[in-house]
């Protein structure tokens, strides 16, 4: 048994990372503003983790084995959360993503096409922090999400006085109604119905998680190894936006109907012009297994399928 804080937690796969922790006999405390209760047998802590001396107070004189952090978005927050935890925890993993390979958001490596980008090619050791930008401003925030990330990392690499490591998650899905960002349901709803789907001219394969491996991953980060440093997190078998398109096809029993947008125009999610696709080979061979993701995203449309098809509440 170990002692988990889960700051976040309150809805998608860190509601379900929370409920496997609970249930592999972890005493969990959850941290967040209050908008959501933590699963029942978790202690819950209602504060904002911006404010450092409300964070500190909340906290006390608890102390973890582990900390995870699904909602760290920036360099400030990351320099808030290491202050607070040192101390306090010897091993802290945040949540992070594939968008810190975007190289539409920062001058990185140049990538072969064809070739998964590995961890290095974002290093958070010399990444270049600068906390002094209006992270605060929230439109700032969502424009630059990946170099927040990118910052956030460096920060909680370099002045956190625990062992930290960093999860990149590739694009999550699956869970119906809880995959809240309705990425998927912009596929399912639109060639049931008919409608175009907005495609780059040559689009370029990309990678993706279940949120339920995506659970089981971060538990097992959390809970049963000790590395260090960043980990890709995708399940194998790379898809691009016909390939998707063509697993939705298949169950609505309607053909596509793809858009093909100009140089520089908006499409549809998971349509990309650049390189977008991660190795998971660090994380195998520190023992985590993944499944295929053709094996999971059948059952992911249905179940948004369904989800889409239900009368509201």
């Amino acid at each position: 048994m170990q002692r988990i804080c889960v700051i976040g937690g309150s809805r998608y796969f860190g509601k379900l990372l929370v409920e496997r922790l609970l249930a592999a006999g972890h005493r969990v405390t959850v941290l967040n503003r209050g908008s959501t209760r933590p699963p029942a047998g978790a202690e819950h802590l209602v504060v904002d983790r911006d404010d450092e001396a409300a964070l500190v107070a909340a906290l006390g004189s608890r102390a973890f084995d582990t900390v995870v952090d699904q909602v760290c978005y920036t360099p400030v927050q990351a320099a808030i959360a290491a202050r607070a935890f040192t101390g306090r925890t010897r091993r802290y993993v945040m949540t992070s993503t594939i968008e810190v390979y975007d190289p539409a958001t920062a001058a990185l490596p140049a990538v072969p096409e064809g070739v998964p980008v590995t961890e290095e090619n974002v290093d958070p050791r010399a990444w270049p922090v600068a906390p002094h930008l209006p992270w605060h401003d929230e439109a700032y925030l969502e424009a630059h999400y990946a170099e927040g990330k990118r910052q956030a990392e460096a920060v909680l690499t370099r002045d956190g006085g625990f062992a930290f490591a960093s999860v990149r998650s590739a694009h999550v899905l699956g869970g119906g109604a809880r995959e809240f960002t309705g990425r998927l349901a912009h596929y399912t709803e639109r060639i049931a119905r008919g409608d175009e789907i907005a495609v780059h001219a040559a689009p370029l394969p990309t990678v993706f998680v279940h949120h339920a491996e995506l659970a089981d991953l971060l538990l097992w980060a959390a809970t049963a190894t000790d590395f260090t440093g960043p980990v890709n997190a995708c399940s194998d078998g790379l898809l691009d936006v016909r390939d998707l398109a063509a697993a939705v096809a298949a169950q609505t029993g309607r053909e596509p109907v793809h858009r093909t947008v100009a140089t520089g125009g908006t499409a549809s999610p998971f349509s990309f012009d650049r390189h977008y696709a991660m190795s998971n080979a660090r994380a195998k061979q520190l023992g985590f297994s993944f499944s295929r993701t053709a094996d999971w995203l059948p059952g992911a449309i249905a179940e948004t399928l369904t989800t889409s098809a239900a009368p509201a509440s």
